[in-house]
């Protein structure tokens, strides 16, 4: 396989020696799933049934596992699990432009211009020192559809490290970035995508090694670069790994989440579970991308109906697999997951069943992380247009996310620190309900 074209030993040996914070950090993670188009808060968890008609949720609501709350018609699952959940009905910003709309949120508005993912990288540091996993992942999928494609780019950009430098942007399993170049394999592409021609190679490379005792004369880097590829490490992007029954309670594939191609069988269930096998073995912060939530109406786009028959249905499968499935591993307080999108849609129901860009109210819910569960935090006016109580910003998110993750007083006597990472620390105010 080349591994002499691997030079991951120097990446480690690098990130080791960069200010990561380690002993200021908790043993938890972060799941960001995120909605890219902007998905509608109404026919989410915010469904207004006692607005007048065309401002109330397309779908219809749930009556949930938590008294007086309601989710959209298409969460069955998720409102049954509403007791593990705690969802936002006024977060707001004021960028209404996809691109900056994306950017505002998954930045948090912090003044690196960085992600959030990629200033816990910062942080933390770029690597987990007992596994050698990249503290930041970004998962996505190849797409066909060149709308679906623009907003996984616009997200991937959006969630990159900017002024912090490259070293602290995502790994995508998909190619690109930092730790993509440092993991590259001298095999033809053919061959790569021969998943057992690979297993079996590096099954072979695993044993050559053993058998040479290669491991007993290298350094820890080194030894930490060959784990990556050759132990669990690399098995945590195996769903081989995980028993079949499992991975079939994950599986969205049945829903076809096509928009302007014939079919496109949805991957979130494997995304999902993906992301609770990597924050088991040193990820902190993993983003997903799941697309198509720009629901117009109209010829090109989905309207609201459709839209979230073919979106919405998964998220529910997915995401109520992934909160019972951490549960039943004990992982509930290790792991926060957040969805939200870069805004709100219009309160007001268009003719053609579409709704249009609408930061004054978005979508946000988060579940676990060992936070305060089985609320609604927040309200919104009688037609979901704006916060009727104290607006939730995305810095607020990221504050959340920061003071999830690390010990702050301790942090905030670190040296080394950026001083606008500093001075965001020192800023941003969490969401206190869910402390």
């Amino acid at each position: 396989l080349g591994l002499g074209n691997i030079n991951l030993s120097n990446l480690l040996a690098a990130g080791a020696s960069d200010p990561g914070l380690g002993d200021v950090m908790a043993d938890k993670s972060v799941v960001l799933l995120f909605l890219t188009g902007g998905p509608s808060q109404i026919e989410t968890f915010d469904p207004k049934m006692t607005a007048p008609a065309e401002f109330r949720s397309i779908t219809g609501d749930l009556a949930t596992s938590v008294p007086g709350v309601h989710f959209g018609g298409t969460f069955p699952r998720l409102a049954r699990l509403a007791d593990r959940m705690a969802v936002v009905r006024s977060f707001t910003h004021g960028n209404s432009n996809h691109t900056g709309g994306v950017e505002d949120v998954i930045r948090g508005l912090n003044p690196t211009g960085a992600g959030m993912g990629s200033v816990v990288s910062r942080i933390r540091g770029t690597t987990d020192p007992k596994h050698g996993m990249p503290v930041h992942v970004y998962l996505a999928r190849e797409e066909e559809d060149p709308q679906f494609n623009k907003e996984r780019i616009r997200l991937q950009d959006a969630a990159g490290p900017a002024q912090l430098g490259s070293a602290y942007g995502a790994f995508n399993p998909l190619g690109g970035g930092h730790f993509s170049s440092s993991l590259s394999l001298n095999i033809g592409r053919t061959r790569l995508d021969d998943r057992r021609a690979l297993r079996r190679a590096l099954d072979r490379l695993s044993r050559r090694v053993d058998a040479d005792g290669v491991m007993d004369s290298i350094d820890r880097f080194e030894q930490q670069a060959l784990d990556l590829v050759l132990g669990k490490s690399k098995d945590a992007f195996d769903l081989g790994q995980e028993d079949p029954a499992l991975v079939e309670k994950y599986d969205t594939g049945r829903f076809n989440t096509a928009l302007r191609i014939e079919s496109r069988p949805s991957t979130l269930g494997h995304q999902m579970l993906l992301a609770r096998r990597l924050c088991e073995v040193g990820c902190r912060f993993i983003t997903i991308h799941n697309p198509g939530w720009d629901m117009h109406g109209g010829n090109t786009q989905f309207n609201m109906p459709f839209g979230m028959e073919r979106l919405g249905r998964p998220v529910d499968q997915a995401v109520a697999t992934f909160l019972e499935d951490v549960e039943d591993r004990g992982l509930s307080d290790k792991i926060l997951l957040v969805i939200t999108g870069e805004f709100g849609r219009t309160p007001k129901l268009k003719p053609d069943g579409g709704r249009d860009h609408w930061p004054r109210l978005s979508t946000l819910a988060f579940a676990g992380g060992g936070l305060k569960m089985g609320q609604a935090i927040g309200q919104s006016s009688s037609r979901a247009e704006e916060p009727r109580t104290k607006p939730l910003t995305p810095e607020n998110l990221f504050a959340t996310i920061l003071h999830l993750l690390f010990d702050i007083p301790a942090l905030r006597l670190q040296p080394g620190l950026p001083r606008q990472i500093t001075a965001l620390i020192e800023r941003e105010e969490p969401i206190g309900e869910l402390f």
